[in-house]
């Protein structure tokens, strides 16, 4: 099983951004996805996740800009960043919990600067 995040990049304060990850491979039973993200210096911290019943919960900096969905068809989830701070700057991970099994993406950067 592969993730592979797209969607990062540099973008202007109070800009946008929708990232993308995509769960590959022998796939059986996708529960939990989520995004985290890990700023210089910073632990890695939650964003959102998403149950497979399509529950959400957000760290709460993010409530109100940023936006989970997930495609069960294509074993997707995105996220929707809208209202960008500088204090965004990260590399987001997303994660998935597949068949019980942990998995991680690797990382896309995102840049909020002007």
């Amino acid at each position: 099983v592969q993730l592979q995040a797209s969607g990062g990049g540099l973008v202007q304060p109070g800009g946008s951004l929708r990232l993308s990850c995509a769960a590959s491979g022998s796939i059986f039973g996708v529960n939990n996805m989520g995004w985290y993200r890990q700023a210089p210096g910073k632990q890695r911290e939650l964003v959102a996740l998403i149950t497979s019943g399509g529950s959400t919960n957000y760290a709460d900096s993010m409530k109100g800009r940023f936006t989970i969905s997930r495609d069960n068809a294509k074993n997707t989830v995105y996220l929707q960043m809208n209202s960008l701070k500088p204090e965004d700057t990260a590399v987001y991970y997303c994660r998935a919990v597949i068949a019980g099994v942990d998995y991680w993406g690797k990382g896309t950067p995102v840049t909020v600067s002007s």
